[in-house]
């Protein structure tokens, strides 16, 4: 805190990877989508590298331009099917969230998961109640890290990039968050290491939410 009160008033938070643990629907989509344009089930180690930067993206570590458009099709259908049979909050995300919304601080999820999909999984998760926004692909023409997807969320959120800090996993929400003039604090429970982190720029790197939320709800 600074001066007794949180030194942002609005934070966003990546999904997959950083409020939840997605990883077993997105492999078990991966595995459903490949074999069926010639190519064999991914490990759940080649998704994690993969994903991030939205699904054309993701899908591109693995299929040629020409097939993505059908594959991509095939994934979203599929993992809309799967969608909450395996999904669960990060430890210590519903316990950061209503801290932070306890606070005063408003909350969004901003991601590059496909809007359906993130709107469900936040209200079949209870995380609905406590966001002020929830900021996803397919919404608006943008993705992270795009300067115009972050300059949307804030002017909905009628959120400033002074005091709004983005919580991610990934390179691509540190970008996003610059891009869009505010900070990213990083967790090493999705997609990046550390190090991996801290040379795209991330202000703070942490190995877990808990240990975030710490830091972020302490005292003076």
């Amino acid at each position: 805190m600074v001066g007794g009160r949180m030194p942002f008033r609005t934070v966003m938070l990546d999904l997959d990877g950083t409020l939840v643990d997605a990883f077993t629907t997105i492999h078990r989509a991966y595995t459903h989508t490949l074999p069926q344009f010639g190519r064999p089930a991914p490990t759940i180690a080649q998704v994690r590298r993969a994903v991030g930067g939205g699904l054309a993206n993701a899908m591109s570590h693995f299929l040629p331009p020409e097939l993505i458009p059908a594959a991509m099709q095939v994934h979203l259908a599929y993992s809309l099917q799967i969608l909450l049979e395996d999904v669960k909050l990060m430890p210590g995300g519903l316990e950061l969230v209503q801290a932070l919304h306890a606070r005063g601080v408003k909350l969004a999820v901003f991601t590059n998961k496909h809007g359906e999909s993130s709107r469900k999984v936040c209200a079949h998760l209870g995380v609905t109640p406590y966001l002020s926004g929830n900021f996803a692909a397919g919404d608006t023409p943008w993705f992270k890290p795009q300067p115009e997807f972050a300059a949307h969320a804030l002017r909905e959120l009628g959120a400033t990039p002074a005091d709004t800090l983005l919580i991610g996993d990934s390179p691509f929400d540190v970008q996003a968050a610059h891009n869009g003039g505010f900070a990213c604090w990083c967790v090493t429970t999705g997609t990046h290491d550390a190090a991996e982190l801290r040379a795209a720029g991330a202000e703070k790197v942490y190995p877990d939410l808990p240990t975030l939320g710490r830091d972020l709800l302490a005292s003076v």
